[in-house]
């Protein structure tokens, strides 16, 4: 991950990536080294992605000044701050063998001194001479373990421990025990060395590293498919044709070309042409979405058999696909709660072990083994208690599972979203938008007697004409297919949960729900019974109204239709065979929100009518609080910007990808696709997820609490310390992985 100074939308965060940790220890340190930086607010560091996220008040020297600062914090706790470069070139060289060589050496150098140990399970005793071990040893022990010294060093000097300084101690002491024994041996007597294990331990470790870096390239294989997507040419339609210009210079407004089997270049609308276009990586849908003159395109996106044109509309980070890479990134740079518990243990875990291992040490000496045994068993303690496998166990299960969510349209905002998901017990749907299609029609307008229907929609469609509210744009289209000429109206204003209040060439209405008509103390005469048959048939009904000298006159009654979304009724379904409660909250009326509830399955008992925006939230509350004080955990599943405070007081809140800019903001998780069947999709990963977290902490912890014993009572030598040590970590990142087999 490089380096990126704050952008607009987060302008005081930054994300530094950072080399040469290896457990968790080490990610305590360099947060404490940031934390200490004067205006870091708080920094977050991640050992499977290798990097940093800091929050921060900007200081005087601006932004530069404070990415100097942190670098300069990192450097002094003794890791590496990358450069852009440095992590680009990381990035490329993803080949399978990258970084083995040392490996490989390692195993060359000590494959000799291994064999006679081989040897001895078959009776041969071969005994390679002292200075030939020696020779082989010394260059793994102080060339290729110098990693181990130049880190540990800087550990010890900050009185605090990692994984290297356990390692350099562990496999000096078995390297020095052996040119001891070496010297201080009789003429014509070769005593029995140990240069095999600490030179062995060296590479495990090392393989084990290699391995683990290779299993990281596979979790942060998402965020590349994504940042692959991009290209790097679009084709600028100017006066004098098409030019071929960096994707950089492309601006909003801009006419862009897309030929058949690109991908387009940025996020616009379509101007000529028509295509199917393949969102498949972006929303998880495999079938291509049919495109005409007027609809949006998304950049990513593979344009299909058609040539078409597009005007620019958003470029750079504000494109959707940045947005998508930017929430994966933030979840897999976040901390998750369950991540404090290993913070706390490793925070004082390498201290404990140094302790235990000196334990080992005078506890055996006292017995009588010798100074050879007792030393030896005291580093098979320091070797098999390393704990990178702690470090890696959270992290790496989030950044699979947030990778395979989000190739299945699932975005996962941050690591808390994530780890709540999986304790949903009850879910709250809105209905326009979220369980219905959210595209009304008007499927009856009943006006007073008298009066000109023709008029009456016009008048109705121009008060509406500037709002974006579902019902609106359908008075709207109602107008607009009878080609009704639309007169522009006059100070027009919007009344949140109720309707709207304007002029139209001097007559002055109110159109809005029937509840604020009740409230404004408007009667429907000879309409109210038409009205309470057209809200028993499920329709939602609004009335429009004119002021005149004698008060409000009701003027007609329009009754609007919605469908629901297909699939939304088997989502529900699904949801209940998981035992999760199921919701709806509507600003409909009680009868036409019990209409739909029953096509979609759902109980009477499980339907909030007549819900304003404001009280979406206390609904959301009132449902967390339960029944007998009880608290459940919700999720809030809605696409409006009235969602948004409902999605916020939610334990977890489910934006639809369709919907708007606010509802994403507030939600932990945006479903991209708007398909109510990721609402148990997202549940699932999250389970699964937090499954792994579970099952990678007990294996990392079942592993030191069974190998330390063992070691300090002599039942594992360093070799197969220093095996298990490796293996861990590996078995860590391997377990994860399987994440990404997980299908919907």
């Amino acid at each position: 991950m490089n380096t990126s100074l704050p952008t607009p939308s987060e302008p005081h965060a930054l994300d530094l990536s950072i080399g040469g940790m290896t457990c968790a220890s080490c990610v305590g340190r360099v947060e404490r080294a940031l934390r200490k930086v004067p205006g870091v607010q708080d920094a977050t560091v991640n050992l499977a992605t290798e990097s940093a996220r800091i929050q921060f008040a900007t200081p005087e020297g601006g932004d530069a000044a404070m990415d100097a600062l942190l670098r300069r914090a990192v450097r002094n706790a003794g890791y590496e701050p990358l450069t852009p470069a440095d992590s680009a070139a990381r990035e490329e060289d993803a080949s399978p063998w990258a970084g083995f060589a040392p490996v490989a050496i390692g195993l060359l150098l000590s494959a000799p001194l291994v064999l006679p140990m081989l040897g001895d399970l078959f009776g041969a005793h071969w005994m390679l001479p002292a200075w030939l071990q020696f020779a082989l040893a010394t260059p793994v022990q102080f060339i290729l373990g110098a990693r181990f010294y130049k880190a540990g060093w800087h550990a010890a000097r900050a009185l605090s421990g990692n994984m290297d300084l356990l390692v350099a101690i562990g496999t000096s002491a078995g390297w020095g025990l052996s040119v001891w024994l070496w010297l201080t041996a009789h003429a014509g007597h070769t005593p029995h060395l140990y240069f095999e294990a600490s030179a062995v331990v060296v590479t495990l470790v090392l393989l084990g590293k290699w391995l683990e870096a290779r299993a990281k390239r596979q979790t942060t294989a998402a965020i590349r498919a994504l940042h692959g997507l991009r290209p790097d040419v679009a084709h600028l339609l100017g006066k004098g044709g098409e030019v071929d210009v960096p994707i950089a210079e492309v601006m909003v407004g801009d006419r862009l070309v897309v030929r058949p089997g690109e991908r387009l270049p940025v996020d616009g609308v379509l101007l000529e042409g028509q295509t199917q276009v393949d969102e498949s990586m972006l929303t998880g849908e495999p079938l291509p979405v049919a495109k005409e003159p007027g609809g949006l395109v998304t950049g990513g996106s593979i344009n299909g058999e058609g040539r078409i044109v597009l005007e620019v509309r958003a470029v750079g980070a504000e494109t959707v696909l940045s947005r998508i890479i930017r929430l994966v990134e933030d979840a897999q740079a976040a901390k998750a709660p369950i991540q404090r518990l290993v913070d706390q243990v490793s925070s004082v875990f390498v201290p404990v072990v140094l302790v235990i291992a000196l334990l080992t040490l005078l506890g055996w000496l006292w017995a009588g083994v010798g100074m050879e045994t007792a030393l030896i068993r005291a580093v098979a303690v320091l070797v098999i208690a390393c704990p990178c496998a702690l470090g890696l166990a959270t992290p790496a299960a989030i950044m699979a599972g947030t990778g395979v969510a989000a190739k299945h349209g699932i975005l996962i905002k941050d690591a808390q979203a994530l780890e709540l998901a999986h304790q949903v017990d009850t879910v709250a749907f809105d209905k326009t938008g979220t369980l219905t299609v959210g595209q009304p029609r008007l499927a009856a307008l009943v006006v007073v007697p008298g009066l000109d229907d023709a008029a009456v929609l016009r008048d109705a469609a121009s008060l509406q004409s500037g709002s974006e509210h579902p019902l609106a744009r359908a008075v709207v289209q109602a107008a607009r297919d009878r080609a009704l000429e639309l007169p522009a109206p006059d100070a027009v204003r919007a009344v949140p949960g109720r309707g709207s209040d304007g002029e139209v060439q001097g007559r002055s209405y109110l159109l809005g729900s029937l509840r604020w008509m009740e409230e404004l103390g408007v009667p429907l005469g000879p309409l109210a019974e038409r009205a309470r048959a057209l809200q028993d048939g499920g329709a939602t009904v609004s009335a429009l109204v004119q002021r005149t000298g004698q008060g409000l006159a009701l003027q007609a009654l329009m009754a609007f239709g919605d469908e629901p979304k297909p699939g939304a009724r088997e989502a529900l379904v699904a949801l209940k065979a998981r035992g999760i409660r199921t919701v709806m909250i509507s600003g409909d009326n009680r009868g036409a929100a019990l209409a739909m509830a029953q096509r979609l399955g759902l109980d009477a008992a499980d339907v909030r009518a007549e819900v304003l925006p404001g009280d979406k939230a206390a609904q959301v509350v009132a449902l967390q609080q339960g029944d007998g004080g009880v608290h459940r955990t919700v999720a809030m599943v809605g696409d409006g910007v009235n969602d948004a405070p409902a999605l916020a007081a939610a334990d977890v809140g489910m934006a639809m990808g369709n919907g708007t800019d606010v509802a994403m903001h507030a939600a932990g998780i945006t479903l991209m696709r708007g398909d109510p069947k990721l609402v148990a999709a997202a549940l699932d990963i999250s389970h699964r997820t937090v499954a792994k977290i579970r099952q990678n902490l007990f294996w990392a912890f079942a592993y030191n609490v069974a190998g330390i014993p063992l070691a300090a009572l002599g039942y594992l030598n360093p070799v197969v310390a220093g095996a298990a040590m490796a293996l861990s970590s590996v078995s860590v990142m391997t377990n994860a992985l399987l994440l990404k087999r997980w299908r919907m």
